[in-house]
């Protein structure tokens, strides 16, 4: 079911990373939210400006500083410095925007200081890299958002303004009710996803496994000297990278999901695009697994190998259509975007607080053409 519309058109600026376009053509999972939430709010009436790679083809007004993802062009490596431009683009012009909307973590943070209109950061990361807590308690006072509550386990003292659970196209994948006859792992060839457990938990509950997965450079000695020596199990395919239209026959026509990770995982995409095609998951208790997941119900949680057998053995007892109702009513990009509308709100609520009661009027609000003030009262619903 779609949400009521947003009273209020706002001026919205989403800002994405360059490495992959928007959408991205194969794997991407920062730049593929960000493409269903800009078009989703162009949908519910707002004016909405991407900021991202010029090959990028949301139905959104696009901007850019740089021609071409930098994953295909193998500029990965210089990413901190060609973000730089489009930040400078995005924040030079802060007073076309009544929210800018940044996916870039910490990048932006130093910009967002010196403009008046409202800013909100999604972390889409893990945070439990030591070497970057302290930037982020350096910048503490900027308004950031969580994919998960789990996420923020690392630096809960950070301005916390919501958590908002990534959503996908209602009719993106398509609902299998019969189950199939192999387990799936979709992603990245890592070693925080466990590419090496699925495999030993498939050959012990005797299931096929398909891998379709990417391969970083940097993950690509783990691949070569750990995964690559154990795809010539019996059973085990290596698909490769696959695109979007692929998804729906390699997950629908899985038994289950095996998503075995073994790091605090942010959110994890695949899950609920599985949950989409009515596809149960068997994933370890990590990061953000347990707020997805509903075990028992949408699929099992268990840590061992033994127990993580025994699960995959059960996933035919799953309901397939418990799953779909499931992502329909939390993971859809409606409830995405709304949330967000919600945030947008309450940030620009809070802004036209403080510069009231400082007798100063935010630039933004004053620009030609600016929309009026949101208030919380402007957020009810028609």
């Amino acid at each position: 079911m779609l949400a009521p519309a947003f009273r209020k058109r706002l001026r919205i600026a989403q800002v994405a990373p360059l490495y992959e376009s928007v959408p991205p053509k194969l794997y991407g999972g920062t730049e593929r939210v960000v493409a269903y939430l800009t078009e989703e709010l162009v949908r519910r009436g707002h004016d909405v400006t991407l900021f991202a790679s010029g090959d990028s083809t949301v139905a959104a007004k696009i901007e850019t500083t740089y021609p071409s993802a930098l994953r295909g062009g193998g500029l990965v490596s210089w990413g901190t410095s060609l973000h730089l431009p489009l930040l400078s683009e995005v924040f030079d012009n802060a007073d076309r925007f009544d929210v800018i909307h940044c996916h870039l973590d910490y990048w932006s943070f130093p910009f967002a200081r010196m403009v008046n209109t409202p800013v909100i950061t999604t972390l889409h990361g893990r945070l439990d890299v030591h070497e970057l807590l302290d930037i982020y308690r350096y910048y503490a006072d900027a308004a950031v958002v969580s994919i998960s509550e789990a996420q923020r386990e690392p630096l809960p003292e950070l301005n916390w303004v919501g958590t908002v659970h990534h959503g996908l196209p209602p009719n993106q994948l398509k609902f299998r009710p019969a189950p199939g006859k192999y387990l799936a792992f979709l992603g990245r060839i890592s070693p925080e996803k466990r590419p090496d457990l699925a495999i030993e938990v498939a050959r012990r509950a005797a299931i096929p496994l398909k891998i379709a997965a990417k391969v970083d450079v940097a993950d690509k000695r783990y691949f070569e000297s750990i995964i690559r020596p154990l795809l010539g199990a019996a059973g085990v395919e290596f698909i490769g990278e696959i695109g979007e239209r692929d998804k729906s026959e390699f997950l629908g026509n899985a038994m289950a999901l095996i998503f075995p990770v073994d790091w605090p995982e942010p959110f994890g995409l695949v899950m609920i695009e599985a949950l989409a095609c009515g596809t149960p998951v068997i994933a370890r208790p990590c990061g953000s697994v347990p707020e997805v997941l509903r075990n028992g119900v949408t699929g099992f949680m268990a840590s061992s190998v033994d127990d993580l057998v025994h699960a995959v053995q059960a996933a035919p007892t799953i309901s397939r259509e418990k799953c779909r109702k499931e992502f329909e009513a939390r993971f859809t990009v409606d409830v995405m975007a709304a949330n967000y509308e919600r945030l947008y709100g309450q940030v620009l609520a809070e802004r036209r607080t403080l510069t009231f009661r400082n007798g100063n009027r935010p630039r933004s609000a004053i620009a030609e053409g600016a929309a009026p003030d949101v208030t919380v009262g402007d957020l009810e619903t028609a």
